[in-house]
């Protein structure tokens, strides 16, 4: 007997869906074709077992399950509910009549209890675009499936469940969730305030900006004046995700597994903070089995690279082209996938090896020619994409036993969001613009011209701290942002001096 169960592949961000038919006929073989994996493979015997010790039996014939589309490459464990129940419909110990309404996927234990998949968003995006029922899958990813509506998803604990349904013998309950109450609910939640950090009051007003804008922001100083510190507050700052961006936020975390036991939408911006250790691979995606790397998962949020130069100089050139082109392509011989990847880099450093270069009390030991050698590490073309550039001074202890709270986010946020909105505004009919960081050429031109006396301040400060060319156009950008937060129409000379003061690394004599 021939039946048809249906499952899904995850590709890159999306799902394919995966037709697994299973036909028995008289022998003592099985067969599984299709482009399966070892894992894949593997779920005779899992399958087996789990029958087995549920009290059904696998038939004493000759089964052949065959996964098509067969030229797309299956992988993992999750197959293993939707070839066993294939296996029981094709043996008629369940009926088949219902299964072409339900997408059905879950790893299965030897004891017949399901554990959770990767990639339940997208699958279940995919099943409400082609029109099923309903979606049988773990319970564990339950919640994170039922954000998508106009779908009944069930998440079941074990494999009698599922067929006990099946045979209308027992009714599932449909896993309900609140999409936007759940979305509203946590969007505030942060670990980190900034009115937990004392003094630096100038590098605030820097992450103002820059979350203001979308630019690209390193902070360079000496160990323990609080770089990484202030870089984990950042998201909270950051204007609110929107129910688009953190649907698009919550496939890419659910493809990588990323998502915790009972996870619905990511509601809050990522903050990904890799180790310097990190391989080029990791970084961008791709691997032997393709999974999203740290720019993908930093998506719509922040990738902090903290201790900057630390990294191989080849893992950092690979952020260039992402930067740029907001979202990364893997190209390898047998796939192409594309991963969206539009994220704030953060970098945090120190200025010289031993740490204390341009300190106020602490002496530097590193010999003539080791500052510049050490920024060297970083190459031009990516410090080119970096907007904003703070020198940062150990907090003195006056600031310290201050007893008198900080600015919180919340405010901060207030004045972010307001900027953001006039940008969103301006750029309502340039499609993929969205913030000043973005703006090409022809809108600096357009959006960040100059009068006069901004041209006056802008030559001489390019002639007297011999700012490099390349920081012309950033200082724009920055200027425009400024203006925002002044909801100032121009850029004036005041708003152009606070961006012209924000290039630290392009004066030539930094480090010399």
């Amino acid at each position: 007997m021939l039946v048809k169960v249906y499952g899904a592949a995850v590709q890159g961000v999306d799902a394919t869906i995966v037709t697994i038919e299973v036909n028995t006929s008289r022998g003592m073989k099985f067969f599984l074709v299709g482009l399966p994996d070892a894992a894949v493979k593997e779920s005779h015997e899992r399958i087996r077992a789990a029958l087995s010790n549920t009290g059904y039996k696998v038939p004493t014939s000759q089964i052949t399950v065959n996964m098509a589309p067969a030229d797309i490459r299956k992988e993992g464990s999750a197959y293993d509910l939707p070839i066993a129940i294939g296996i029981l419909a094709a043996s008629e110990m369940i009926t088949s009549d219902r299964l072409h309404r339900y997408l059905i996927m879950g790893e299965l234990g030897l004891d017949g209890n399901l554990m959770p998949i990767k990639g339940a968003l997208p699958i279940a995006i995919k099943a409400r675009e082609l029109g099923y029922e309903g979606f049988i899958l773990p319970r564990q990813n339950a919640r994170e499936a039922a954000v998508v509506n106009n779908l009944n998803v069930y998440g079941v604990d074990n494999i009698v469940q599922v067929i006990r349904f099946l045979n209308g013998e027992e009714e599932l309950e449909p896993t309900i969730v609140n999409t936007r109450e759940e979305f509203f609910t946590h969007q505030d939640n942060f670990d980190f305030d900034f009115a937990d950090v004392k003094g630096q009051e100038n590098v605030k007003r820097a992450f103002e900006v820059a979350a203001a804008g979308s630019h690209n922001i390193i902070l360079i100083g000496p160990p323990g004046s609080g770089k990484s510190m202030m870089a984990k507050r950042l998201p909270s700052i950051l204007p609110p995700l929107s129910l688009h961006e953190s649907l698009e936020t919550t496939k890419i975390h659910s493809v990588a597994g990323r998502l915790g036991k009972d996870a619905s939408l990511v509601a809050i911006r990522p903050f990904r903070s890799p180790h310097h250790t990190i391989s080029s691979v990791a970084l961008v995606g791709g691997g032997t089995n393709p999974q999203p790397g740290e720019i993908s998962l930093a998506h719509n949020g922040v990738l902090f690279c903290d201790e900057l130069p630390e990294f191989n100089r080849s893992v950092l050139e690979v952020l260039r082209q992402p930067l740029e082109d907001r979202h990364i392509t893997i190209a390898r011989a047998k796939y192409s996938i594309d991963y969206p990847a539009n994220f704030m880099l953060v970098a945090s450093m120190n200025p010289c090896p031993c740490g204390y270069y341009n300190h106020p009390t602490k002496p530097c030991v590193c010999n003539p020619g080791q500052v510049q050698k050490y920024l060297n590490k970083i190459s031009g073309p990516l410090l080119d994409r970096i907007d904003i550039q703070v020198e940062i001074t150990p907090v003195p202890f006056e600031a310290l036993s201050k007893s008198i709270p900080s600015e919180s986010s919340a405010t901060i946020r207030e004045r972010v969001v307001r900027a953001r909105q006039i940008q969103e505004q301006r750029f309502a009919n340039e499609p993929g613009i969205h913030c000043n960081a973005q703006m090409t050429p022809r809108l600096l031109q357009q959006y960040a011209a100059l009068d006069a006396q901004g041209k006056s301040l802008l030559e001489t400060a390019m002639d007297k701290l011999n700012l490099s060319a390349r920081a012309y156009d950033r200082i724009l950008k920055v200027a425009r942002t400024i203006a925002d937060l002044d909801n100032s129409p121009t850029i004036q000379a005041m708003h152009l001096a606070e961006a012209i003061g924000y290039r630290s690394l392009d004066r030539e004599s930094w480090g010399s």
